[in-house]
């Protein structure tokens, strides 16, 4: 069997821990362990994709800002039935935040989420209503890596209007409250195959919001209970059934977990945070081809 290791061009900022790097070393060690897998970018024009069975989906860290041939793409290796790790209905529908509307209609935990479609050029004010808040974050449907993402505040929204209608000029948005407990970090659970794995907590730097590492963010391993994981289990159970991984992001507000993403098309997997991580990872994608 033949796997494809789905990657892009671009750098990765995420450094190693404990010895292990997973943008550099996970291949080797896919490699080491028998597998016949090999990187390949995803929209790399010299890729024969029938050669391959299996296409494993790493990261395409730059799918985001080409959304319509990343779609393009994934439409033409289903065509030549290239199996798609996760499968192409998950990805699908993961890649645009709307999904969220779906999951807290099924009843979970979600933070509150409006959503601007492309064009507007409404009234800031009666966001910060509907959401019962003075700030507000403000990102793309269709992102990554907090790209494009700002927070407003009822007391600026005058002098940011500007900004935000620029912004809705190039796609959807999804508007939430600027949630305090994002300064305590932001929880992620890691599933592979419906198993749960680990947990870590990413804390932003002092006066930012954004956790990534990039932006000055820090990592560390979490212990969290199991009532705890079970929650987060619930999300997998229901979404995420049969996927190789699943990374399940939210927020503790007043011992409560509310869900801000469930990252099922390329997350990082913080294989170097949590005991056996990375055999995990193994062993569940074993169990799925």
């Amino acid at each position: 069997m033949k796997i494809a290791y789905i990657t892009y061009g671009g750098a990765v900022k995420y450094a190693a821990a404990n010895g292990f790097n997973e943008y550099l070393d996970l291949l080797p060690y896919l490699q080491h362990k028998g597998l016949h897998i090999e990187k390949q970018i995803w929209n790399d024009p010299a890729v024969n994709w029938q050669q391959y069975d299996v296409a494993l989906l790493k990261t395409p860290w730059d799918y985001h800002e080409k959304i319509d041939e990343f779609v393009s793409w994934l439409d033409k290796l289903e065509a030549l039935n290239v199996r798609l790790l996760n499968d192409y209905n998950t990805v699908r529908g993961n890649l645009d935040k709307h999904y969220l509307s779906d999951v807290s209609a099924a009843g979970f935990d979600v933070i509150p989420s409006l959503f601007l479609d492309k064009g507007w050029q409404g009234d800031l004010t009666s966001l910060f209503n509907d959401l019962q808040t003075d700030s507000i974050i403000i990102k793309p449907c269709i992102s990554g890596g907090s790209k494009n993402t700002i927070v407003v505040s009822r007391d600026n929204a005058e002098t940011a209007h500007a900004e935000v209608v620029r912004l809705l000029t190039f796609g959807d948005y999804i508007v939430q409250p600027m949630m305090t407990a994002v300064q305590d970090g932001e929880w992620s659970f890691l599933f592979f195959n419906g198993l749960y794995s680990h947990t870590v907590l990413k804390k932003p730097k002092a006066g930012d919001f954004r956790v990534q590492q990039g932006f000055g963010g820090t990592i560390e391993p979490l212990s969290p209970t199991p009532a705890e994981i079970a929650k987060a289990a619930a999300y997998v159970e229901r979404f995420a059934k049969d996927s190789l991984y699943a990374r399940v992001d939210g927020l503790m507000v007043d011992g409560k977990f509310i869900l801000m993403e469930l990252e099922l098309t390329e997350p990082f997997l913080y294989l170097s945070y949590g005991a056996n991580a990375i055999e995990n990872y193994y062993q569940a994608l074993l169990e799925c081809l």
